[in-house]
């Protein structure tokens, strides 16, 4: 009689393909974003309703810089910060609301 561990996990859970729990994906674990390190002007670090210019948006990631862009958020332009709740900051721009997460928020410096 084979050992059940050996096809199930700790409390008898069922264990995909790469021996982790059902709950991982491909076999690679969950997939998060990864944090890059916040500088001291960007979005993160500023005071709220106060008026800002944005001086550069900082990612290596096409997607976020594009996501960011259609937003508005791109040189020269003004940016307030409303509310900074959890992760969560509404920002508005050019008379928009929006709601941006700790990384995206990150990603765009002031002056």
């Amino acid at each position: 009689m084979e050992n059940v561990a050996e096809h199930r996990g700790w409390f008898g859970r069922k264990k995909n393909k790469c021996g982790k729990g059902l709950g991982h994906r491909n076999g690679q674990g969950h997939k998060r974003r990864k944090m890059t390190c916040m500088p001291e002007n960007s979005l993160v670090r500023v005071v709220l309703n106060q008026a800002y210019t944005i001086k550069s948006v900082d990612t290596s990631n096409d997607e976020m810089k594009n996501f960011l862009f259609t937003l508005g958020c791109y040189e020269g332009e003004i940016i307030t910060v409303i509310s900074a709740i959890a992760n969560q900051y509404v920002i508005v721009v050019k008379d928009a609301r929006y709601s941006i997460d700790t990384e995206l928020a990150a990603c765009i410096i002031v002056e």
